[in-house]
Parts: structure tokens; C-alpha cells; sequence
């Protein structure tokens, strides 16, 4: 747009809009890089599950109540601010008691690692139905041969 000055000078007024569609393009790429990186940066305990031919779990909207029992035999909570932090029995349950007051669903699912002692999965088990726990799954992995 043109404004006309005395003196015959044509002097143009700027434009002060923003050029928004490299910035859409941008945003597009990030977004799409995210899409992609978001699955690979699941946070937790290293756990070799062992191998079973199972079903999947499903859950309804929610994440799932995830117990894990690691190589050494501690004990992990997957919900709460520190969830690769080790806890111990007492800490745990009151963790689960505090998740359960806030849920509807009480299934909480243990991933014991394939080397720990069996007694510290059972352990795991009966701090759960102490915590109030209903229902209590085992997680495992698909045998690898099995597509």
C-alpha cells in the first residue's frame, strides 16, 4: 500500500505480517520426529522377561500398574516421579496404596526377570494382595520364534 507525501515523495507502507508456512514445515518435521522417537524412549528397568505364549494386555485408556522385579531383586513402581529408583517393600506398598485409592482398576502386572529367584516374584505377589490388590498379571515376551 502506498501513502502519498507532500513533495511528491511515494513512500510504502510496511507490512507487518509473519510468513507463518516455514514455520508450519518446521513444526510438521518435528512432529513427525517425535512420532517416531517417542516409543523408543520408554523409561525403565532393564528385566529380561522370560519367553511364553501369551496374549497381550489391554488396557482401558489408562497406563497399567507395572511392578518389576530386576535381576537382583528389587522393586520397581512404574508410576510416580522416580520410576527407575529401586524401593523397598514397605515404600512399594504404600506407593500401590496411594495409586489403588486413585483407580478404578486394581490390576497390577509383575515383570520378573527370567534370572531372579523365583521367591522374589512370589514376594512381589503377596506385597500386592497386602497392598489390596485384586488382580496380579505376569508379564512375558513372545518366544522368538513364535511371529
Amino acid at each position: 500500500m502506498s501513502v502519498y507525501q507532500p513533495g511528491g515523495r511515494v513512500r510504502r507502507k510496511r507490512m507487518s505480517e509473519i510468513n507463518v508456512v516455514p514455520y508450519i514445515d518446521v513444526m510438521l518435521v518435528l512432529l513427525v520426529i517425535f512420532m517416531v522417537t517417542a516409543p523408543l524412549l520408554t523409561q525403565g528397568v532393564k528385566v529380561e522377561l522370560p519367553q511364553a505364549d501369551s496374549r497381550n494386555i489391554e488396557t482401558k485408556g489408562q497406563e497399567p500398574l507395572v511392578v518389576s522385579v530386576d535381576q537382583q531383586g528389587r522393586f520397581y513402581f512404574n508410576i510416580g516421579d522416580k520410576p527407575d529408583q529401586s524401593l523397598d517393600a514397605k515404600k512399594l506398598m504404600n506407593r500401590i496404596k496411594a495409586v489403588l485409592r486413585h483407580r478404578q482398576d486394581s490390576t497390577v502386572y509383575v515383570k520378573g526377570d527370567r534370572n531372579v529367584a523365583y521367591g522374589e516374584v512370589v514376594q512381589v505377589m503377596a506385597l500386592l494382595k497386602q497392598s489390596g490388590v485384586e488382580h496380579v498379571g505376569l508379564v512375558t515376551r513372545l518366544p522368538d520364534n513364535v511371529k
